[in-house]
């Protein structure tokens, strides 16, 4: 009896990359990542890594000075030094306040009540208006001849306006007031992902909702804060638009974002520039790991160790 042979020189056909894939392994929707992927190193991997190498090419006055002449010459500088400590009493507040705020109100919205929709869509507007926008409001609002001052002089609480633009508390305003929707989404989400019936159990023991609250939801909600006060940390260490344009930002406002912009955009010092980004950047990342290793170490208390 005969068998059939593949003719001389003709390969067997190849399988199809589904095949070759799954026999190695690899699941092919991991394939979807390819786009995200690319568009990371394209649009943030790359402009970082060339920003941090030419933040040791110094230029100018700090040329021939050594690759760390721009982070000197940062750090030897007074006012420029002090952008680290005015953006962190604006950045830190902002966040804690926008996630003490989200809290109680995510809370109570997770119950059905009437007008919950047009509560939920006020709260989230800001999203839609923007920094810029919300600082102009700001000005506006919160100018001497404002609204807010204009009624403390018609009820007569005040001889003469309130100083609340062009200072400290004017971009504190705007950093809540862009960041609070953000805080609130995330935290709803966090609650929404609390099963109810924890708390029914701890309500037919006889708990109260305070009880309920503080010894059931919060401790599940708490690496959930954390994570939200990291996003809403980040957004508002960022800022500038606020900074400029509600605040004084050759004064109480100036923020290492402003000191990083007229570095590069104004007087042209790219490195210089870059170094400051740099800074900022080591500053995030310094904050969010303290968060997170605090994180960590909640999970693993609350698990008792177990992995």
């Amino acid at each position: 009896m005969s068998t059939l042979t593949e003719p001389a020189g003709v390969r067997p056909p190849r399988p199809a990359l589904r095949h070759r894939l799954a026999e190695r392994g690899i699941d092919r929707t991991l394939l979807l990542l390819v786009p995200a992927v690319v568009a990371m190193i394209a649009l943030f991997c790359y402009p970082f890594i060339y920003g941090l190498g030419l933040s040791f090419q110094p230029q100018g006055e700090n040329a021939g000075h050594g690759i760390f002449a721009s982070y000197r010459a940062f750090f030897d500088d007074g006012f420029a030094r002090g952008s680290i400590g005015t953006t962190f009493r604006l950045a830190i507040p902002a966040a804690l306040i926008n996630v003490g705020l989200a809290v109680p109100i995510s809370y109570r919205m997770r119950s059905e009540f009437r007008g919950k929709r047009v509560l939920l869509t006020l709260l989230v507007i800001p999203i839609t208006l923007g920094t810029v926008l919300t600082a102009e409001g700001i000005l506006e609002y919160f100018g001497p001849v404002g609204w807010f001052n204009s009624t403390l002089r018609l009820l007569h609480l005040t001889a003469s306006p309130i100083t609340l633009i062009n200072d400290y508390w004017g971009v504190l305003f705007s950093l809540i007031i862009s960041g609070f929707p953000f805080a609130f989404l995330l935290i709803h989400s966090y609650l929404s992902g609390i099963h109810p019936s924890l708390e029914k159990a701890a309500a037919t023991l006889g708990a109260g909702w305070w009880q309920r609250f503080r010894h059931v939801t919060f401790p599940l909600l708490l690496p959930g804060l954390l994570t939200t006060f990291c996003l809403t940390f980040v957004l508002a260490f960022a800022v500038f638009p606020s900074a400029m344009i509600v605040g004084d930002p050759d004064g109480k406002t100036h923020v290492i974002s402003i000191e990083a912009y007229e570095q590069a955009l104004q007087k042209f010092n790219y490195s210089q520039g870059c170094a400051i980004a740099m800074v900022m950047t080591a500053l995030m990342l310094a904050v969010i790991g303290a968060a997170m290793a605090l994180r960590s170490r909640l999970y693993i208390g609350a698990t008792g160790g177990k992995g």
